[in-house]
């Protein structure tokens, strides 16, 4: 019998097995696999860990990003991590590879971008390491913050509402305007922007209010299936509630593509996804309610369908 890839494991079942095989019984560890950042506590604080990689010909392409755009969103990527749980990011490792062919121009510009968004978030550089690729570049940054209170995946409750913070699917829109027409779109373009240099999405207002959180790295679909499976409850989302801006609309449907699928399965917008009591007011945008069991979508009809964690999968 042929054994089984990778590929047809899927990566929640890898990520299950992993949890599964590393279960650690220390008081002090709060959260470890399975949510954006682990957790540990440390006096009357938490520290929390995080650490994301970037590899070329999987998370970008050099035809598409500059070196100095690559910089910025390595670190936003990983504050993000830091961001969904609730904290405050405080200080970064960096590992990167690079071909020893590479000019130093790239190097100096890929370290701008770097320095200016560890200047946007407060956060700075403690160490790391380099080394030499024979191929594709590798770029991975770990971020420690700290929380007073963290906010897990695990939180959802029944009766909870189910909010967002801001438009969805704007990123892979304008990673597909990219992959269409190449570096001739305007740099101003603000799709372009949400996918190579995105900002990550302070939480400081949610906290005390959120009962549950995590960043919508890999599309709104996935990302939800995430944190019912942490929560253990189900989620009731309506179709017209998801957030779709007027110019990812209409350049969408220039390309012949759904928006709304975008919206639900396109990863890397790094908008927060969280639940909070129904009878608290929100600043954000409300998208359904958490349920105990099934996990639906509600069309502009009123009919009702099972949604799948549908949205980006490296396996």
């Amino acid at each position: 019998m042929k054994e089984k890839t990778l590929c047809h494991a899927g990566e929640l079942f890898l990520i299950e097995q992993l949890q599964k095989n590393f279960q650690y019984n220390l008081k002090s560890l709060v959260a470890g696999i399975g949510d954006d950042a682990a957790v540990i506590k440390y006096g009357k604080d938490y520290l929390l860990f995080t650490t994301d990689m970037m590899l070329e010909g999987v998370h970008f392409d050099l035809h598409y990003i500059t070196p100095y755009q690559l910089g910025f969103k390595l670190i936003s990527v990983n504050v993000s991590d830091i961001y969904a749980m609730g904290g405050t990011p405080m200080y970064a490792l960096l590992n990167i590879a690079l071909r020893k062919k590479t000019e130093t121009s790239f190097f100096n510009m890929l370290f701008k971008g770097i320095k200016h968004a560890l200047s946007y978030y407060k956060t700075i550089l403690i160490g790391g390491d380099i080394s030499a690729v024979r191929k594709d570049i590798y770029l991975s940054a770990t971020i420690i913050g700290s929380t007073t209170k963290p906010i897990l995946r695990s939180g959802a409750k029944e009766g909870d509402k189910i909010y967002v913070t801001g438009y969805l699917g704007e990123s892979a829109c304008g990673l597909e305007i990219l992959k269409k027409k190449g570096m001739r779109v305007k740099p101003s373009n603000n799709l372009l922007k949400r996918h190579l240099m995105p900002a990550a999405r302070n939480p400081d207002k949610l906290k005390g209010i959120a009962t549950s959180m995590i960043d919508i790295s890999d599309g709104l679909l996935i990302d939800l299936t995430r944190l019912c499976d942490e929560s253990k409850v189900g989620a009731r989302i309506y179709e017209e509630k998801i957030p779709v801006s007027p110019q990812m609309r209409k350049t969408a449907l220039s390309l012949g593509l759904s928006p709304l699928n975008l919206a639900m399965t396109g990863g890397e917008d790094y908008e927060l996804l969280f639940t909070a009591p129904h009878n608290k007011k929100i600043k954000a945008i409300y998208i359904g309610d958490i349920v105990k069991s099934e996990r639906v979508i509600i069309d502009k009809l009123g009919f009702k369908k099972a949604f799948e964690p549908k949205g980006y999968q490296h396996f």
